[in-house]
C-alpha cells in the first residue's frame, strides 16, 4: 500500500458539526428562555452565532485570540446583535454549549462504515483536528468512533494548528508515520488541504455539500470526493 497512515479531520468531515451545533444551540435557545430576552426567532440567533464563530475561529487560527476568549465571546457578540449586554448570560451559554455539544452523535453518511472498512484493510487511522482536546475526545466517544483511531492529535495538544506545518510534524512524531506513507482527509481547503500540501503529504478533499473541486496554491488536491463512501475508490 502506498499509504499506511490516514489522518482524518473531525468536524465537517466525519462529525456533522453543522447539524450537531444547530441542535445544541436550539436546546440552549429554549433552556435559557431567549425568546423572553428579545430574540423572538431561533434562526436569526443561529445565523449570527455561526457568523461570529467563523470570524473568531479565523482569529484563533492566526494566533490573534486565546481559547477562553473565543469560547465565550462568540456568544457575547451574538447576544449583542440582539442588544443583550449580559456577560454572565454569554458565559453561561458558552459553558452549557461546550457541555452539551460533544454529546451529540450526528455523523456524515457512511462514516462508521468507511472507518470500519479502512481498519479492516490495516490502515492506521488518526485524527488531526483543530479542536480542543477534551471536547474532541468526548465527541468521538459519544459518537462511537473512538476505537477506530490510534492517535488523536489536536491543536490544543500539539500547541499548533492546521494549516501550520508544525502540527503535521507533531503528528508524524507521535504516530511514527512517514510523510510519503501519509495522507490527510479533510473538508477545508485552506486548513486541511493547504496544511497537508505544506507538510508534503497527499490530500483527500471531502466536499459533502459541494459539487466542484477547488484549487489550493494553484493545483487541485490529490483526490476530491463528495461522499465518504467514495474513499473506497482510493483505499
Amino acid at each position: 500500500m502506498k499509504y499506511k497512515h490516514l489522518f482524518f479531520d473531525l468536524d465537517h468531515t466525519l462529525w456533522d458539526f453543522e447539524a450537531n451545533s444547530r441542535s445544541t444551540l436550539e436546546e440552549l435557545y429554549h433552556l435559557f428562555s431567549l425568546p423572553l430576552r428579545g430574540i423572538s426567532e431561533f434562526e436569526p440567533f443561529y445565523q449570527q452565532y455561526i457568523s461570529h464563530n467563523e470570524i473568531l475561529w479565523e482569529k484563533y487560527r492566526n494566533g490573534k485570540m486565546k481559547v477562553d476568549e473565543l469560547r465565550w465571546k462568540r456568544m457575547w457578540l451574538t447576544l449583542l446583535d440582539f442588544k443583550i449586554t449580559d456577560e454572565m448570560l454569554a458565559r453561561a451559554l458558552s459553558y452549557r454549549f461546550l457541555e452539551i455539544l460533544p454529546t451529540r452523535t450526528e455523523l456524515f453518511p457512511h462514516a462508521k462504515e468507511i472507518l470500519g472498512y479502512l481498519k479492516e484493510k490495516n490502515y492506521q487511522l488518526h485524527l488531526l483536528t483543530n479542536g480542543f482536546e477534551e471536547t474532541q475526545r468526548r465527541k468521538i466517544r459519544h459518537a462511537g468512533i473512538e476505537h477506530y483511531f490510534t492517535h488523536v492529535i489536536t491543536s490544543e495538544g500539539s500547541n499548533s494548528m492546521k494549516p501550520q506545518k508544525e502540527i503535521f510534524e507533531y503528528a508524524f512524531r507521535k504516530s511514527g508515520a512517514m510523510p510519503e506513507h501519509s495522507i490527510m482527509i479533510g473538508d477545508t481547503a485552506d486548513v486541511d488541504i493547504l496544511g497537508a500540501i505544506q507538510a508534503g503529504i497527499d490530500q483527500v478533499h471531502v466536499r459533502h455539500r459541494a459539487s466542484e473541486p477547488v484549487q489550493v496554491l494553484g493545483r487541485f488536491p490529490t483526490y476530491t470526493v463528495y461522499s465518504l463512501k467514495e474513499l473506497e475508490n482510493i483505499f
